[in-house]
């Protein structure tokens, strides 16, 4: 005889599967530490200070 398949589990579990495999998304797209993010804010200050410090007078 076959297995019998309670569909309203079998539902529900696929629908927490489909959920999980989103969040795992989002977390690899989206998830950065904040020491990753306080990372590239600083790089991103140094080199407009560079920037700056680079420009000829009378210039804006």
């Amino acid at each position: 005889m076959a297995e019998v398949i309670n569909f309203r589990l079998a539902r529900k579990g696929a629908v927490r599967k489909a959920a999980e495999q989103q969040a795992s998304e989002n977390r690899a797209r989206f998830g950065r530490t904040k020491a990753g993010k306080q990372r590239d804010a600083a790089e991103q200050e140094r080199l407009r200070r560079e920037l700056d410090g680079a420009k000829r007078d009378g210039e804006s």
